[in-house]
Order: structure tokens, then C-alpha cells, then sequence
């Protein structure tokens, strides 16, 4: 049986994976590619997959890849509504939303309205609108499937569960590249610095939010959501070696967990194939060389945006959206030299005191709080860039 995927997001690190998945196993046809502005790799995409439709995000480049593809039978679409149209108008069954940020929550609510389940990569989509999203998951009858490394971890440990009751989840952190280190020797870090992880290769904004540790609190909050439990009920571990992906504890004390080499391409075929399991090419474990897994405890002094995440996400309403909106501007301006490190996470802590929270926002009022978030930190002044 063939099966059929969407993938929004097919020219980063999640939807080249995918297609890796996709060229190996030989029963996957991808009805539509969505990206941002890399049209050469997207024409490439095209030719090799051949979906029926494309999407890139500015009309400027579509059109220029609507010229590059005009010898093949695929729509070339753009923009927000482009993006909606390639979540839920082709034939896809499943939807893989590996979007950066929370572009991704109109075109996944497209996709469950139009019936079809979401292989979820983008984390954004439930830390700011959980409230809408698993409500609708139920009331369409869709499944969630989560690609993200650790709840993918998480979902797998509860198969077989027979709906016995967890007593916390165990969600693993590898501490990122400053594991150990103070606010005082992060000071000078610089972009090239955080992008170096330790275990896992992933895009450039996902590998700084690793770094300082912000995006285990978008996991934590993300975790609250899919699996229904508390925002205390999740536990972060520092585990360094990334061979533990995370854990559930059950009412009795018994512990589960999913184990494995840092290979994203696990979690994504499985959300593909769910409940079956395929081969996959890779290294494996060697528990003859594994001498110990070693584990720690978070160090939310030294890196406050963990903190600050568990703040946001037990508040509820609007404020994990600034959180997350905050964070995603602060990220770009330290990419782009226009803050030093440390500036991450106090313009999130400024942001988010400077919010009034609205209860059960609509999805048009999270947009807006992502907004007036952007404009707070575009109104700030920067004088003290970081050194070179």
C-alpha cells in the first residue's frame, strides 16, 4: 500500500531526512513540498519526487521556480495560502510540519480539518495553540504523530500502556555545547560557538535554542500537551551522551524508556509507519562499549530559559506564545551579531513581564501577541554588540 505525504518544511534538516526515508523505502509518494526561499534545492526536490505541488514563501521565488519547473506537471504555489493549500489539498494522508517557528499553525489546522494526520516537527505549533490543536485532533478523528527525538521517545514508551496511568515523563536533555559552564564564561559566546552541538545536527535557530536550553522548555511544554499531563509532571534529565531519548515513569514506579544512537531519521519513520516498524540503515547501539549512562540534573541558574518556560507554560494563555515569539527574534539578532548571548533569554524574561496574558487565545490573538512580542524587542536598543 502506497502511502502519501505532504512536507512543509523540505529543504531543512527534518524534511531532507524525510526524504531520505522516502528514496529508501520505495512506498512513499510525496503529493507536495513546501519551503522557504531555497529554490534550487526545491527544483531539485521536484524533479527527483515529483509532487503535484510546490510551495515557496515569497511570490518573487515561486515564480522563479515555477520558470525552473515548467517542463513538469506540478502547481506552483506561494504565501501563506500556498502553504495551506500544500497541507490540505492534495491527496496526502499525513502531514509532515517541519516549518521553523509558528508559521506552521494555520496550515496544520488546515490539514486536520481536512482529515489527515500531522507527523509533528514543529513544536511551535502546540507550545502557542495546544489549547486549539488537540481538541481538533479528537474532534477529526487525526492522529498526532510526534517526530521531535524525545516525544517520539515518549509515545513510543506508552505503547502497550493500556491506558495505566503516568506518574511523570522523563524528558533527556544532552546539556548542549556550555553543559557545566556559568553565566560568567558564556558572556563572550559567539554564534559559531553555540552552533556546535555536541550529538545531534540540526537547523542553525533549533541548535542556539539547544544551547541555552530554551528549546527543552518548548519541549516541556509541547510534552504537556500531546501527552496530557501536567507541566510539573514533566522532568528534564540531563543525559550527555543522547543515548537515552526519554523516558515514562508509570503510578508503580516502573520505568520506560526508548534508547538509540542520535539519528533523527528513527523518530520521523516511525511517525510515518506508526504502529508498524521498518528496518532502518544506520548505526546501532553497541552495549559491549557502553560502559555507563551518566545523568544530571538541570542547572536552570546558569540557564534561566528553562526556567522561564516552566513559568510560561503553568501561566497558560498567551504567554508561552511571547515566550516562544521572544525567543525566535532574540535568536535571529544573536545570529546576526546584533546581541550577545546572554541578551537571549533577558529579552524573553522582558517580554514576558511586560505581558498581559489573554485566556484561550484564538488562533488570531496569538498572532497578534507574536506580534506586539516582535515589536517590543524591535523598539529596544541595542548598543553593546557582541565581540567578533
Amino acid at each position: 500500500m502506497i502511502k502519501k505525504i505532504a512536507i512543509l518544511g523540505s529543504t531543512g534538516s527534518i524534511g531532507t531526512q524525510t526524504l531520505e526515508i522516502v528514496r529508501y523505502n520505495k512506498d512513499i509518494e510525496v503529493t507536495a513540498l513546501a519551503a522557504g526561499g531555497n529554490v534550487q534545492k526545491l527544483e531539485e526536490q521536484i524533479r527527483e519526487f515529483k509532487p503535484k505541488l510546490a510551495c515557496l514563501w515569497s511570490e518573487e521565488k515561486a515564480r522563479e521556480l515555477k520558470t525552473a519547473v515548467a517542463d513538469l506537471d506540478v502547481k506552483v504555489v506561494w504565501g501563506m495560502e500556498g502553504l495551506t493549500e500544500a497541507a490540505a489539498s492534495t491527496e496526502a494522508d499525513t502531514v509532515v510540519t517541519a516549518v521553523v517557528g509558528m508559521i506552521g499553525i494555520r496550515p496544520t489546522i488546515a490539514a486536520m480539518e481536512a482529515g489527515k494526520d500531522i507527523a509533528l516537527a514543529n513544536k511551535e505549533t502546540l507550545v502557542t495553540a495546544g489549547h486549539i490543536i488537540m481538541p481538533l485532533a479528537e474532534k477529526k478523528g487525526v492522529k498526532i504523530l510526534p517526530v521531535d527525538s524525545e516525544h517520539s521517545a515518549i509515545f513510543q514508551s506508552l505503547q502497550g500502556s493500556a491506558g495505566n496511568r503516568i506518574r511523570k515523563i522523563l524528558l533527556t536533555a544532552s546539556g548542549g555545547p556550555f553543559r557545566g559552564w556559568t553565566r560568567e564564561q558564556m558572556a563572550d559566546v559567539r554564534p559559531e560557538d553555540a552552533l556546535k552541538h555536541p550529538n545531534w545536527a540540526m537547523g542553525r535557530k533549533i541548535t542556539i535554542d539547544s544551547s541555552t536550553m530554551v528549546n527543552k522548555g518548548l519541549e516541556v511544554m509541547e510534552a504537556h500537551w500531546l501527552f496530557d499531563v501536567d507541566m510539573d509532571q514533566v522532568q528534564v534529565v540531563i543525559q550527555p551522551s543522547s543515548v537515552i531519548h526519554s523516558m515514562v515513569e508509570y503510578e508503580d514506579g516502573a520505568v520506560l524508556a526508548q534508547l538509540g544512537t542520535p539519528d533523527m531519521k528513527l523518530p520521523i519513520q516511525y511517525a510515518l509507519y506508526y504502529p508498524r516498524r521498518r528496518f532502518l540503515p544506520g548505526p546501532r547501539l553497541d552495549f559491549t562499549t557502553l560502559t555507563q549512562i551518566a545523568f544530571e540534573t538541570p542547572d536552570m541558574e546558569n540557564f534561566p530559559g528553562l526556567k522561564l518556560a516552566y513559568e510560561a507554560g503553568r501561566r497558560g494563555g498567551s504567554l508561552p506564545t511571547v515566550f516562544n515569539a521572544a525567543n525566535e527574534r532574540a535568536v535571529a539578532l544573536f545570529l546576526n551579531r546584533k546581541i550577545d548571548y546572554l541578551s537571549i533569554v533577558s529579552l524573553i524574561r522582558g517580554a514576558m513581564e511586560g505581558h498581559r496574558v489573554i485566556e484561550n487565545p484564538s488562533v488570531e490573538q496569538i498572532l497578534e501577541a507574536e506580534k506586539e512580542t516582535y515589536d517590543y524587542i524591535d523598539g529596544r536598543q541595542f548598543s553593546t554588540p557582541p565581540r567578533a
